[in-house]
């Protein structure tokens, strides 16, 4: 998979390439056994909402082979954990091994709480000798509380690396349906915190589990796409191959990046800082999506 660097408005920092994340229910071996086949760039093993309360148990003793088994073709491995306190403690004490890139961390409403959080994974990377501020955290935005604390949460600690709206159970907080009207709103506020932060923005506008009208589902994601944001959380495998896709630039995409990061150059020789291409003035904020476009190719 690919690690890139992606343009922020406030810094350049080290990201991974993250077009889409399967979840996987941790209690299901079947599911967590064919994981490594789909074709996703991370793989989300889920400790929280898809699995009984009952079996959570049995998950995190499995966590440690779980893992082995998912990131087997170089995906990103990824622990959903849970949000209230005693099982958020077992969580950590399961999830914070080598072979774990990041946490997923439901139900974020602020700063403090992912401070709180990344404390703990310190001092338990350091009890168990392993870099230290290697595992990351991304965000899922659920409630309208946490709208108001975006920017807090973004900037509230090294480890965060990406934030997206829950949509469903953002929808459900509000007594609404996760319909485009209601969720374009709280995706776009996710989309600017996290893109003034310099993480990855991830989502689209519209309910996560609606995946049978593939080209509806398609649609869906290439207008995420066209509005920033470069990936998102997929909860049936059908997703990943959409995603994959509707995130990734085109052939004539890549094209034109390449003949605006060309003129710039022959623009630069001549001391001009603007040019003309194709009869449309290419400056600054047009040379920027150029060269994110080529950060996102595959071979970037």
């Amino acid at each position: 998979m690919i690690r890139d660097t992606i343009p922020a408005v406030n810094r350049a920092i080290s990201v991974p390439r993250w077009r889409s994340l399967l979840f996987v229910p941790a209690h299901v071996p079947r599911f967590v056994e064919t994981a490594h086949e789909r074709g996703a760039d991370g793989v989300i093993l889920d400790l929280e909402d898809s699995v009984p309360q009952d079996q959570k148990g049995e998950s995190r003793r499995q966590l440690s082979a779980s893992v082995a088994k998912v990131g087997r073709k170089g995906a990103f491995v990824l622990v959903r954990v849970n949000r209230g306190l005693r099982a958020l403690a077992a969580d950590l004490n399961a999830a914070v091994m080598a072979g774990v890139d990041a946490l997923v961390l439901p139900k974020t409403d602020s700063a403090e709480w992912v401070a709180e959080i990344a404390s703990a994974v310190s001092e338990l990377e350091r009890e168990r000798n392993l870099a230290p501020g290697r595992i990351r955290f991304l965000a899922q935005i659920e409630t309208p509380a946490a709208l108001q604390n975006l920017s807090a949460i973004a900037s509230a600690d090294p480890r965060m690396v990406a934030m997206a709206l829950g949509p469903e159970d953002f929808s459900a907080s509000v007594g609404g349906a996760p319909e485009r009207d209601l969720l374009l709103t709280p995706n776009l506020s996710v989309l600017f915190a996290a893109r003034a932060a310099g993480l990855l923005p991830l989502g689209f506008v519209g309910s996560i589990s609606d995946f049978s009208d593939h080209n509806k589902f398609r649609e869906a994601a290439s207008h995420a796409r066209r509005l920033g944001f470069v990936g998102a959380l997929a909860i049936h495998p059908t997703q990943v191959a959409i995603f994959n896709e509707a995130f990734s630039p085109s052939a004539q995409e890549l094209e034109w990046a390449r003949r605006v990061l060309a003129g710039e150059n022959d623009a630069a020789a001549q001391g001009r800082g603007a040019f003309a291409l194709d009869g449309k003035m290419v400056d600054a904020p047009v040379i920027r999506r150029a060269r994110e476009i080529i950060a996102m190719s595959p071979k970037a």
